[in-house]
């Protein structure tokens, strides 16, 4: 092998390695859900179907280690043993995008980054059925007094933006209350990526699961994510009952689960 061929093989390997070095560099200053945050020992990922939105949302992006959650505003959430990683999504500047709303958030973004705009559809607290399509189609919502209806007033789009605008509207007029509503009840032992943790009222709350792992005994583990109030970004929330643990949360929790802001109980986990 001549000298001109040992450079060209030599630079090759030196480009490959930095550009790995610069890949793993990037997944530890920003990693998602399942990079950063590995399963107790003894226990192993549940296996998903790829471009599920179990995977989706185990795949969630987050911010570098030791951020601060970001209100609507700008101003920081202090983290008072609360959360242990922030999602690395955008949430608007109006105070809207608050517990519910994450969840029906990560929901509908699944469905739109896939393209899926027919399954994108919420209802509001007064019960009127708010699809994604219909808006995308122009149509927007007219409100009075008890009376909810649509009317034509834009030009087709499915943009970023449109959707977006669609998304506000519905953090508006709908909540825990009626989230709640649309959901189906599940067991705890049956627990699964995209579960939710609510309770719908005035106030309420809801958390999702993020991730779920099990081991040889076919028990889980299982991450929440969650908003709340005022507008916020969704954050994994830690463990305030087992450091051990932490920030993954068991099963066996007993007959109520206590995350760092609010407590629900087993009756009270839901799924789409």
């Amino acid at each position: 092998m001549n000298n001109k061929f040992k450079i060209i093989r030599l630079y090759i390997i030196v480009i490959t390695f930095c550009n790995s070095l610069e890949n793993k560099l990037i997944a530890q200053s920003n990693p998602t859900i399942q990079v950063r945050f590995q399963p107790p020992n003894g226990y192993k990922r549940t296996i998903e179907a790829q471009n599920s939105f179990e995977a989706y949302l185990r795949d969630l992006p987050l911010k570098p280690r030791n951020s601060y959650v970001t209100y609507y505003n700008g101003a920081k959430k202090p983290n008072y043993s609360v959360y242990e990683a922030v999602v690395d999504l955008p949430i608007g500047n109006k105070d809207l995008h608050q517990c519910a709303d994450a969840v029906m958030r990560l929901r509908a973004d699944y469905f739109y980054n896939s393209k899926q705009y027919d399954k994108i559809h919420f209802n509001f607290t007064n019960g009127f059925r708010v699809d994604y399509t219909k808006w995308a189609q122009g149509f927007r919502i007219k409100v009075k007094g008890n009376t909810t209806s649509w009317v034509k007033k834009a030009e087709p789009s499915f943009s970023y933006e449109t959707y977006w605008q669609y998304l506000e509207q519905v953090f508006q007029f709908a909540g825990t209350a009626s989230l709640s509503k649309e959901l189906k009840p599940t067991r705890v032992s049956e627990i699964k990526i995209g579960d939710v943790f609510i309770k719908g009222g005035f106030p309420g709350h809801a958390v999702i699961v993020v991730d779920v792992a099990v081991n040889e005994k076919g028990k889980k583990v299982f991450l929440l994510a969650q908003s709340y109030m005022p507008a916020q970004e969704i954050q994994i929330l830690k463990n305030p009952n087992s450091p051990t643990l932490n920030p993954w949360y068991s099963e066996d929790f007993g007959n109520k689960l206590i995350t760092p802001e609010w407590n629900f109980t087993t009756n009270q986990l839901k799924c789409f």
